[in-house]
């Protein structure tokens, strides 16, 4: 079941226990457009998102606030607003397509051909930088258990990745001035570099403040 065809969008209002179970396995269109600054990805949508139809809608998510704490947009969007990010070279993307109601539904499998398939985006649409929004995603999706917050030596598909904290309100790591100030060091390293290939060498002298999730 695709959001677009009956997960979403809804009037504002609280989902009902029925609403949320029907939004199991929804998927989410991608904000994408060639050439982002920043294209983010998450590890998959929650099923607030999925009966929505928006990307990070569940209320208490971070990623919305600290894209906004971060001067990456003039003011903060509402999830439904998804579509203007391409205004302001940003993008959004899923590691997995389908809603679940926890991330730990997903296989280590699941998540290394996710990995996969972003890959084939980045060589299609080219974003000066990769933003992973949560390190244990990432080190199951990718196979690399020593993965930590900040920039990645090895580039995917030859585009720069940056690992992020997940903007989940269960991520007790990380708050959202913490994220936000990631966010706009991914931000400012991907624009002035240009997001090559051969600029991610100067990325991996960055040590972050914590190795949270």
């Amino acid at each position: 079941m695709s959001a677009s065809s009956g997960g979403g969008p809804h009037p504002r209002r609280r989902p009902t226990k029925a609403d949320l179970a029907a939004a199991h396995g929804a998927v989410i269109d991608d904000v994408l457009a060639p050439g982002l600054d920043v294209l983010f990805c998450g590890i998959n949508p929650g099923l607030y998102s999925g009966w929505t139809g928006h990307h990070f809608a569940r209320p208490g998510n971070r990623f919305w606030p600290a894209l906004h704490r971060a001067g990456l947009t003039p003011r903060q969007l509402r999830p439904e607003e998804q579509h203007l990010l391409p205004d302001w070279g940003l993008g959004i993307t899923n590691l997995v397509a389908r809603a679940t109601a926890r991330a730990d539904e997903l296989s280590p499998a699941e998540l290394r051909e996710g990995g996969a398939l972003l890959a084939d985006k980045l060589r299609e649409l080219r974003p000066r930088a990769l933003g992973v929004l949560g390190v244990t995603a990432f080190r199951h999706a990718f196979g690399d258990p020593a993965a930590r917050i900040g920039p990645r030596r090895e580039p995917l598909a030859g585009v720069p990745v940056w690992v992020l904290p997940n903007p989940s309100w269960l991520n007790a790591h990380w708050n959202t001035d913490g994220i936000a100030a990631e966010m706009r060091r991914l931000h400012d390293a991907a624009t002035a570099a240009g997001g090559t290939e051969s600029s991610t060498a100067g990325w991996v002298r960055y040590h972050p403040p914590s190795s949270g999730s």
